[in-house]
């Protein structure tokens, strides 16, 4: 692989978007992106900073404030069936239960052939390890 040696420094979410935004495809003879936008609640546990990084580019790459994890998976499956498979736009949810959410409308995608994105949230860092209770630890009087 040649460069020319310049690097650049990004966060995941801001290569998440410059990725996206570089993905076309042919329709009709035209170049269309390949993501139409994308879907997020923020604050609760969600990555913040994908909420930051798609904001320079929100012309043309939109991103919905959801309701709900669930509503937000079954509008990008219709979006995706809309543009008869050839579009799709991702979905954010939170570490727990705003993934779980996603399952129903994950389900309704995979069987329906529908392209989606689900950018799920992780653990957070900070959260301690599980310690086992005393009741499940029976050699230990507690």
């Amino acid at each position: 692989m040649s460069g020319s040696g310049a690097s650049i420094r990004l966060t995941v979410a801001q290569a998440i978007v410059r990725y996206l935004m570089n993905q076309f495809i042919e329709i009709d003879g035209a170049g269309v992106r390949v993501c139409g936008g994308g879907f997020g609640i923020f604050g609760h546990g969600n990555v913040p900073c994908l909420g930051e990084a798609p904001y320079p580019v929100r012309d043309d790459l939109p991103l919905y404030r959801g309701q709900n994890e669930q509503s937000m998976g079954f509008a990008a499956a219709a979006y995706a069936k809309y543009h008869l498979p050839r579009r799709f736009m991702f979905c954010t949810a939170s570490a727990g239960p705003g993934t779980a959410n996603l399952l129903t409308s994950a389900a309704l995608a995979h069987a329906n052939r529908l392209p989606i994105l689900l950018l799920c949230g992780d653990t957070f860092i900070t959260r301690l390890t599980a310690t086992p209770s005393c009741s499940s630890v029976t050699a230990v009087t507690c």
